[in-house]
């Protein structure tokens, strides 16, 4: 294909520019420039830069990486195109230790003088800290890994799909809506490449290509003769893949009262159904309060696992070192070591991991050069362990860090991050059919919705999607209405069972914040359809 051709195909002129999380030192570039790329041996060779002139001036560690950061998105509303945005951000972030203590600086000038002078001011500022620090960094040995690579495994970048393929799928897409009797459609597709080189003075060399996809729409329909309104979206979640994830497999459809998808997703398919369900929702009865047996499909328990279990594991809320930002942690060192702490009942059992495919955690390795593995946070529904990083392996009695050090960018410090939290099938064969024929009174709950949870991530409510009633193990309709409350260890202690694998799907957040300086970063929960025992609903529609 000719130049002159892919920028005709890209659509240049369509819209204005729209994009969530804009990194600051980001520019707009014409979409082929998203194909180019650095040279492996030219990273290693500025990576060296920067790792001697650390040393040169007394780190006694330091690392860098050199970040190359491409967004794309595109969105569309009814007949239209709203916007069209390509963006670069490129850099070098080096840490250091010096004198006991972290120093950091980051610069968007890749020369080898601009380099070495980032790094000695990342260990200038280590010394000026070291001064008011109260005990030296304490980092978990890592042994040197020489060079190696990752690649996330996709089967076409998103990047190489000209942005009129793009804009044509999402059109047809609204057009389905509105002729499914939709008032408004607003879909979007946004996707993401991080092209990351990370060295140390350990002697690692690491280069990793990572991916990651979020195509989405919101359906909304007007009742004009009462001026009601509902609003359903997408079953689609973001994805560790790129454009592979667009291209739709019949071995990946979940059917059910709802189709849902596993790593291929049918967005055209999915919009007919789901403009078809507002309609139901609409006329849905409003919910009784009361005692319910939920059960939660995985496209909403997601959000559940990542508030009331993903979050209070993180080892520096646990510490108090979020409190002024993203809060603390009901779960305390003295829980957690004394391996004895009730989180939950015996089936619940929850892993921490960055290995597994196609997740938006999914690394080889994480932004201090460690290997991505996969650990229990929760066995047999005991608290196990928390999620740390090299400077904090020490503080639970770990000999290893446990990978979870991520940056969302070049110009940010990593610090520690969740990386996937998943809850584990259950181990006897069990469908969903299977479990909701053993409910006389309960609610299946599909798509997450509107949530709040307390400062511990203790107390909390969630809504969602969609609600059906159960009476009698049969489902008798939809409801409208629905919100659910409880406590975390109330919550976990109340599972009455967890599907099988066969059921095992992923959700996910592509912008989970943490941090101040606030960061942003992308991660998978993973699940099966599970059963939660006697939970309090509420109806949001009632006023006091």
């Amino acid at each position: 294909m000719k130049r002159s051709e892919f920028l005709y195909l890209s659509g240049m002129g369509a819209g204005a520019l729209m994009l969530p999380n804009l990194d600051a030192f980001a520019r707009h570039i014409d979409p082929l420039e998203a194909l180019d790329g650095m040279d492996v041996k030219i990273k290693k060779s500025l990576a060296d830069v920067a790792l001697n002139a650390a040393r040169s001036k007394g780190a006694s560690y330091a690392d860098v990486r050199i970040g190359r950061y491409l967004n794309q998105f595109v969105s569309t509303r009814e007949n239209r195109v709203q916007g069209v945005a390509n963006t670069e951000s490129f850099g070098v972030g080096i840490r250091v230790i010096a004198n006991g203590c972290w120093g950091f600086a980051s610069t968007n000038l890749v020369t080898k003088e601009d380099i070495a002078r980032t790094a000695e001011r990342a260990v200038a500022v280590a010394k000026a800290n070291a001064k008011i620090q109260g005990s030296p960094v304490q980092l978990a040995p890592q042994k040197g890994l020489g060079e190696v690579s990752w690649k996330s495994p996709i089967e076409r970048n998103a990047f190489e799909v000209p942005v009129k393929e793009k804009v044509d799928l999402l059109l047809q897409t609204n057009g389905i809506a509105m002729a499914g009797g939709a008032n408004f459609i607003n879909s979007a597709i946004y996707a993401v490449n991080e092209q990351k080189y990370f060295a140390s003075t350990d002697g690692s060399y690491i280069d990793q290509d990572i991916h990651r996809i979020y195509p989405q729409f919101n359906v909304t329909k007007i009742d004009r003769s009462t001026g009601k309104f509902d609003t359903i979206k997408s079953s689609s979640t973001p994805m560790g893949m790129s454009w592979d994830y667009l291209e739709p497999r019949a071995e990946s459809k979940v059917s059910g009262i709802v189709t849902r998808y596993k790593d291929h997703y049918d967005i055209l398919a999915d919009v007919k159904e789901v403009t078809a369900k507002v309609d139901e929702k609409m006329k849905a009865k409003s919910v009784e309060p009361g005692k319910y047996d939920l059960v939660l499909d995985p496209s909403h328990l997601w959000l559940t696992i990542h508030e009331s279990v993903g979050h209070p594991t993180e080892l520096d809320r646990v510490l108090g070192y979020e409190a002024n930002y993203a809060g603390t942690s009901f779960l305390t060192l003295d829980r957690m070591k004394s391996k004895k702490f009730n989180f939950g009942n015996k089936n619940v059992n929850i892993v921490a991991d960055k290995l597994q495919k196609n997740s938006l955690a999914a690394v080889g390795y994480d932004d201090e050069g460690v290997p991505c593995k996969q650990w229990d946070l929760i066995k047999d529904g005991i608290l196990v362990n928390f999620q740390a990083t090299r400077d904090q392996a020490h503080m639970i009695g770990l000999d290893e860090s446990q990978g979870c050090s991520y940056a969302q960018s070049w110009a940010d410090v990593q610090f520690q991050r969740m990386p996937n939290v998943s809850l584990q099938p259950g181990k006897e064969r069990m469908s969903v059919d299977d479990m909701i024929k053993n409910v006389e009174k309960g609610v299946y709950i599909i798509g997450d919705g509107s949530f709040s949870i307390d400062q511990q991530r203790y107390n909390f409510q969630f809504g969602g999607q969609m609600f059906y009633e159960i009476k009698e193990g049969k489902i008798v309709g939809m409801l409208r209405d629905v919100s659910y409350q409880s406590n975390t260890q109330e919550f976990w202690n109340a599972c009455g069972g967890v599907c099988d694998e066969r059921d095992y799907r992923l959700g996910g957040a592509f912008n989970d914040g943490k941090g101040q300086p606030s960061q942003s970063n992308a991660v998978s929960h993973g699940s099966s359809t599970a059963r939660f025992n006697g939970v309090n609903v509420i109806n949001t529609a009632r006023k006091i």
